[in-house]
C-alpha cells in the first residue's frame, strides 16, 4: 500500500501549515483571510527544503481558487523533485465521495479521510451511529484501496480523545486492512500527556503493523508536550504547522517539535530534517501573518534577546550563562541585546566604547548609566534608548577613537549574523 518506493523515516512530520494553518484566526486579526497563491509556493518550497515529505492541503472541494492553487503547488513540487526528492500532497477530506472523488482527479497523492466518532458527533455532526460509520468508512477505503493500490490513506476518528478506545477500536478493526496508518486526532485540545501515552501505547498494541498518525490542538497549551508524548511511546507520523497555526489554539509547532527532540538527543528522528533552516522557515510564515515570530515559539530571536542590565553583562562575557539552548543549529545565528533602562553600565560602556568608538572609562559608564537612567523614560519614544545615549555621549564632552579598519571588520562580524561560527554574532538594538 502507498507510493511502493518510499519507506517511512522513524519520524514523518505531516505539516499541514496550508490547511490547518490556513483555519487560523491569525490570518483574521491581520485581515488577510487566506495565503495568497504565492504565499502558498513560498511556503510549500520552504516546507520541501526543510525536509518535509507529507505535506496536507484543502480537498479542492473546499473552494476553486483551492483547486486552482493546488496545481500551482503540484507543479513546483515536481520542479523542485529532482535535486529535494519527492514530497506528497495529500488531502484532507471527509469520508464523503464528492469530496475524494475532487482530490483523486486533482492527483493527490494521499488522502487523509476523517469522520467524527465521538457521541457529541454521532449527534450533532453527521449524525449517523457509530455502526453506520464503520461500515462507511470501510466501504470507501475498501474501494480506493481496489482502484487505487498505490495511493496514500490514513482515516482518523474525528476527535479521537472524546472517543472511548472500545468505540474506536470498533470502527478501526473495520479500515485497517485498508489504510497505510490510522490517525489519532485531539481535534478540541482535550488530551493530557498521561492520556496520549496511554492510549498510543494501546493502539500500538491492537496495530503493530500499522503506523499511527497523531494531531494536537494546543487549547490547554499542551500540543507540543503531547507531540513529544506519542513519539516517545511509539507515534511514527506527528501533524504539524510552522509557528503551530491553527484552528482556535493552533497545532504543534514544526520547528518547536525537533528543537525539543533534538535536546533530547533523538537525533535519528531529527537528521533527515534540514534543521538549521528552522529560524528562517518561522520568519518566513511570520512574515507571510504580518507578525514576527512569536516570543512563544522556542525556535525564535526572543530566546536569544537580553534586556536586564545582569543578563547582559554576562552575555557579553560568556553567552551560555543566560543561552541554554543550541539555538543557533536551528537558524537563530545572532543575538539582541535590547537597550534600556534595565541596561546596566557594562552594555552602556560596549554600545558607546565598541559599537560607536567613543573614548571611555568605567567610571564615566557608570555616570552616564545613572543619568541614562534618570532621563530615558521620559524621551522614550520620541527618540529611542541608542539615541538618548548618543545625546549623552555628546552631552558628557566624549571624544571618539579612529577605528582601525581590522577592528572595525571584528565589530562588524561581532554586530551581524553570518554563516560560520554563529555563536559569537551579537546585535545590539536601542
Amino acid at each position: 500500500m502507498g507510493i511502493p518506493h518510499y519507506h517511512p523515516r522513524p519520524l514523518e512530520i505531516v505539516d499541514t501549515t496550508l490547511r490547518e494553518g490556513q483555519q487560523s484566526p491569525l490570518l483574521h486579526d491581520y485581515a488577510k483571510y487566506h495565503f495568497s497563491r504565492q504565499d502558498k509556493l513560498d511556503i510549500l518550497r520552504g516546507l520541501i527544503l526543510y525536509g518535509v515529505k507529507f505535506i496536507e492541503l484543502f480537498a479542492p472541494v473546499v473552494s476553486p481558487r483551492e483547486a486552482e492553487d493546488v496545481q500551482a503547488l503540484k507543479a513546483l513540487r515536481d520542479e523542485l523533485a529532482p535535486q529535494h526528492g519527492h514530497a506528497f500532497l495529500v488531502a484532507h477530506v471527509r469520508a464523503h465521495p464528492r469530496d475524494i472523488e475532487s482530490a483523486l482527479r486533482a492527483g493527490f497523492d494521499g488522502l487523509h479521510i476523517y469522520m467524527g466518532t465521538s457521541a457529541l458527533a454521532q449527534r450533532y455532526n453527521h449524525g449517523k451511529a457509530l455502526d453506520e460509520v464503520a461500515r462507511r468508512a470501510r466501504r470507501l477505503l475498501e474501494d480506493l484501496r481496489r482502484h487505487r493500490p498505490h495511493i496514500w490513506l490514513r482515516f482518523s476518528g474525528e476527535d479521537a480523545f472524546r472517543t472511548s478506545l472500545e468505540d474506536l477500536f470498533r470502527v478501526y478493526d473495520e479500515v485497517v486492512p485498508y489504510v497505510d496508518r490510522l490517525g489519532m486526532p485531539d481535534t478540541v485540545g482535550v488530551a493530557t500527556p498521561d492520556l496520549v501515552a496511554q492510549r498510543v501505547r494501546a493502539f500500538r498494541e491492537r496495530y503493530p503493523d500499522t503506523p499511527l498518525e497523531v494531531h494536537f490542538h494546543d487549547d490547554r497549551g499542551f500540543a507540543l508536550v503531547n507531540a513529544l508524548t506519542a513519539v516517545r511511546a511509539g507515534a511514527q507520523f506527528v501533524d504539524t504547522t510552522v509557528l503551530g497555526i491553527g484552528e482556535r489554539s493552533g497545532i504543534t509547532s514544526m520547528t518547536a517539535l525537533l528543537f525539543n527532540l533534538f535536546l533530547e538527543e533523538d537525533y535519528e528522528q531529527v537528521l533527515p530534517y534540514q534543521i538549521h533552516l528552522s529560524y528562517p522557515l518561522n520568519v518566513l510564515v511570520a512574515d507571510k501573518l504580518h507578525m514576527l515570530v512569536p516570543f512563544k515559539e522556542p525556535v525564535s530571536l526572543t530566546n536569544r534577546t537580553h534586556t536586564a542590565g545582569v543578563h547582559q553583562q554576562a552575555v557579553l562575557k560568556h553567552a551560555s550563562t543566560y543561552e541554554a539552548m543550541p539555538l543557533a543549529l536551528f537558524g537563530v545565528n545572532h543575538r539582541d541585546i535590547l537597550l534600556g533602562p534595565l541596561s546596566g553600565w557594562n552594555i552602556i560602556r560596549y554600545f558607546l566604547g565598541e559599537v560607536h568608538y567613543f573614548d571611555l572609562d568605567e567610571a564615566t559608564a557608570r555616570e552616564i548609566a545613572r543619568r541614562f537612567k534618570e532621563v530615558v523614560y521620559d524621551r522614550v519614544p520620541e527618540a529611542s534608548p541608542a539615541r538618548v545615549l548618543l545625546d549623552l555621549a555628546e552631552e558628557f564632552g566624549l571624544r571618539k577613537r579612529v577605528r582601525p579598519p581590522e577592528d572595525a571588520f571584528r565589530l562588524e562580524e561581532r554586530l551581524y549574523p553570518a554563516t560560520s561560527a554563529p555563536e559569537t554574532f551579537l546585535r545590539v538594538r536601542g
